[in-house]
């Protein structure tokens, strides 16, 4: 199964929360689910919800950690894998790996107002992890990198851009926008709204 491409506040309105994967768009009025506070396919919400399964809250809960990052299928099976194998909490493997990922190390940083953006720029070349240039959003970072951005034009849009909290896991030089990775992120640190437990017991069975 491919990368979701479609209306991405049909996502937030089907899980009936915010997912900010529109940026600043998902804070202001005009977001979907405060526009249209009930599931897509409805009509006023005038139709009753039918209960989940216990199958399809694990289903739902993975596809909801799958839109937030924006990833396939077999990235998000792959992380699962390697999660299960390694010592420690496999649903806080999983949710480390997807942190650790590049483009959402840029996301977290407030360089880019979504990770969809954050990805662009990946992809476009213009980061660069210890002096050299990574264009590929799934590369997982380690203590120690060093994060910056190539171009001088980009370095504006991050002037314009940063703000809010930087995660405890990262350190955030604002002057000259160099970030660094200072260690792998805590469970604690990964305010998303997913239940991870729930992932694992899919992909246990």
């Amino acid at each position: 199964m491919g990368r979701y491409i479609g209306p991405v506040c049909k996502i937030c309105r089907r899980e009936g929360m915010k997912l900010f994967l529109k940026g600043a768009r998902c804070a202001s009025e005009k977001c979907g689910l405060v526009r249209r506070n009930y599931p897509p396919g409805q009509k006023g919400g005038d139709r009753g919800q039918k209960k989940l399964s216990d199958y399809g809250q694990q289903l739902r809960e993975k596809q909801k950690a799958k839109y937030i990052y924006g990833i396939y299928e077999r990235q998000f099976r792959n992380y699962f894998r390697k999660a299960k194998r390694m010592k420690g909490i496999t649903g806080e493997n999983l949710l480390q790996f997807l942190e650790r990922r590049l483009d959402n190390v840029i996301f977290k940083l407030g360089w880019t107002a979504s990770r969809r953006l954050a990805r662009q720029w990946v992809c476009h070349g213009h980061i660069l992890v210890n002096n050299r240039k990574v264009d590929i959003p799934s590369y997982l970072v380690k203590p120690n990198d060093r994060i910056s951005v190539r171009r001088e034009k980009m370095m504006k849009k991050i002037m314009e851009t940063t703000g809010g909290e930087i995660p405890p896991w990262l350190e955030l030089d604002r002057e000259k926008n160099l970030a660094r990775v200072l260690r792998f992120p805590n469970r604690d640190e990964i305010s998303l709204p997913i239940d991870e437990q729930l992932v694992v017991t899919l992909y246990s069975k």
